[in-house]
């Protein structure tokens, strides 16, 4: 069958739902922004394209009833299918989950669909985070959707007619000049951080199916990696339900205002409030920050900063 006719035809796999699934909450943070040219998501329907080990592929997720549908296009299909449960974080359990502070239990009973997901692709959400650090949100959104459309390629099927691309693969990454990040809102040293990991693609890959802490010290091994890197990674991509990124900005004022009333506050503090549900401190913090609780802002915002211009 050519190339051509495998694109047109359509797969598609069903699961039966045994327990509340939010797709929007739950695949949320896979979308970098309100324009990113790989992940759409929306509360009925999501869709996803991106590069797996057997190549490209859309995936459109949508809910009818209490089952998921998942129909792909391109030759990572099979890929996508086999692992959309845990996607889906169908593997996540909120049940093991017990919230001492009565804010934190509301917020859990509120929001029963809420599934940490694991793309399993550890390389991709290594490259969007790096791109997001030490830079506000709206500079590192523009600078990934830049990357993706100038030298990422078409989706495949209909998601090219939503103007949907699969990120650059990271052979093409680790073979551009530092320079070349430049035009695209990404310095040097953000530049240099992603062309070495990419260089080092098929081993980082294989972190996916290892234990939380040997993939943090196999990150944290890269020069350019922290802390907090290396658990924006294990939050999306190994679905980590203890991954916290310690050097946020805001997070520890957010997880003291939720936890202790309190508006200001460091990482040792937020960590301390924190211990209580270790194992389970990546869904206290999605559930804080789901909510929008924080101590009001007592700073001006960043200016953004024409990195391509500097």
């Amino acid at each position: 069958m050519g190339g051509a006719a495998k694109l047109r035809r359509v797969r598609e796999r069903r699961l039966q739902l045994r327990h509340p699934l939010d797709l929007a909450l739950t695949l949320g943070p896979l979308q970098r922004g309100r324009f990113d040219p790989c992940t759409r998501v929306t509360p009925r329907e999501v869709w996803r394209a991106t590069g797996t080990p057997a190549g490209a592929v859309a995936v459109r997720i949508r809910h009818e009833g209490g089952v998921v549908v998942a129909t792909v296009w391109g030759s990572g299909g099979a890929w996508a299918l086999e692992q959309l449960p845990r996607l889906l974080g169908l593997h996540d359990d909120p049940a093991v989950f017990e919230p001492r502070d009565p804010l934190l239990r509301e917020l859990h009973r509120r929001h029963p669909g809420l599934r940490l997901g694991a793309t399993d692709q550890v390389i991709e959400a290594l490259v969007a985070s790096v791109i997001e650090q030490r830079v506000t949100s709206v500079e590192a959104h523009r600078s990934y959707a830049r990357l993706v459309r100038r030298h990422g390629t078409r989706a495949p099927g209909p998601a090219a007619a939503r103007g949907m691309y699969v990120p650059p693969a990271p052979e093409q990454l680790a073979g551009m000049p530092y320079w070349a990040y430049h035009p695209l809102g990404i310095e040097r040293s953000r530049a240099e951080t992603i062309r070495r990991a990419c260089t080092r693609a098929s081993g980082l890959a294989r972190l996916g199916c290892r234990e939380s802490d040997v993939v943090h010290r196999s990150l944290r091994s890269l020069r350019g990696v922290g802390p907090w890197t290396a658990a924006e990674v294990a939050a999306v991509a190994l679905g980590d339900p203890d991954a916290v990124s310690v050097g946020d900005y805001h997070l520890p004022h957010q997880v003291a205002w939720a936890l202790a009333g309190e508006a200001r506050s460091d990482d040792e503090r937020m960590l301390e409030l924190l211990e209580p549900y270790r194992g389970q401190r990546a869904r206290v913090v999605r559930l804080i920050t789901l909510a929008g609780l924080g101590p009001a802002r007592r700073t001006p915002r960043a200016r953004l900063r024409a990195i391509e211009h500097i």
